[in-house]
């Protein structure tokens, strides 16, 4: 069925292999989640800024 057999190895009969690149650790992880985080707020805050110098126009 689909997914349930064993890859078959390459061609030299290993394996594949996971190799972590530089970045791509646990402490760049957090690194990137925290730029997220403030890249949220700060595009909430800007939208509530720009809102609220629309709606001072506005007015």
């Amino acid at each position: 069925m689909f997914g349930l057999g064993k890859k078959p190895p390459n061609n030299n009969g290993e394996e594949h292999r996971y190799y972590l690149l530089p970045g791509m650790g646990r402490s760049n992880r957090r690194r990137h989640q925290l730029i997220f985080l403030w890249s949220i707020i700060g595009g909430i805050a800007g939208s509530v800024l720009i809102g609220l110098g629309i709606w001072l126009i506005n007015r």
